[in-house]
């Protein structure tokens, strides 16, 4: 199988589903992270060109560890918006990793205009990707894939429909969290906090939902068509 996450800014997939991604890549499963901006913004010192390089090589860095195909979209942060050639692109880098799954910022309950967009794309270009007379630079899929959409920030307003048990793998989540080092500075300057912070209360509230000791939540939105299991069951990919 192959597993695809869109993040919104480096250290948003990492946040959210990094625990996820590695589960699946220890089942043999190929991965794929695609962040849509340079994150260029999120320093208290540096200049905008300066945190987008040390955030692309700190998001590169997390990636690795999990054997990811890496792809890196590089909009401004807070400056991401819907058009034709971000379609275009997000269609392209698609149809490169060729998924069968894609994990997303939830474009109905994120806060984050640029979370939403992100969303809200990954969505929109879901079918295009298998369009012919949709052309990018990469041939087109040869199914649609399925969306899982990823937890809020903090769970505000989001409702899960699936929880997946990250313990065995929390610490291959914590290591790619800290890779984001430069936002523990961030995070510490805006909210008075560490980046990982954010990450261990998330999952160890998630997990307590649940009944283990770490989790990460997802919701699945309604589409069509969907994929029937091969064994006729439930999807248990995720479980």
């Amino acid at each position: 199988m192959r597993v695809m996450a869109f993040g919104a800014h480096p250290d948003d997939v990492e946040i959210f589903a990094s625990g996820t991604l590695a589960k699946y890549r220890a089942q043999g499963h190929e991965i794929g992270i695609a962040i849509m901006t340079r994150g260029d913004v999120g320093s208290p010192t540096l200049t905008r060109d300066e945190i987008a390089e040390v955030r692309e090589k700190e998001a590169r860095n997390a990636a690795a560890m999990v054997d990811a195909e890496f792809y890196w979209l590089g909009h401004d942060d807070e400056f991401l918006y819907d058009t034709p050639e971000v379609r275009r692109q997000v269609i392209d880098v698609i149809r490169q990793f060729q998924p069968d799954i894609v994990l997303c910022p939830d474009k109905d309950k994120d806060y984050h205009p640029d979370h939403v967009r992100t969303g809200q794309i990954v969505w929109d270009t879901h079918v295009m990707a298998t369009v012919p007379l949709i052309p990018t630079g990469h041939p087109v899929c040869k199914k649609i894939h399925e969306i899982w959409y990823y937890d809020t920030a903090a769970g505000v307003g989001f409702e899960p429909g699936h929880y997946v048990d990250i313990s065995a793998h929390w610490e291959t989540k914590v290591k790619m969290v800290e890779c984001h080092d430069s936002q523990n500075a961030w995070c510490k300057h805006m909210y008075g906090i560490p980046v990982t912070y954010f990450a261990e209360t998330q999952s160890r509230f998630r997990g307590y939902q649940s009944g283990c000791t770490f989790a990460e939540a997802f919701r699945k939105p309604p589409m069509f068509p969907h994929t029937a299991a091969g064994d006729g069951l439930l999807p248990v990919a995720l479980g």
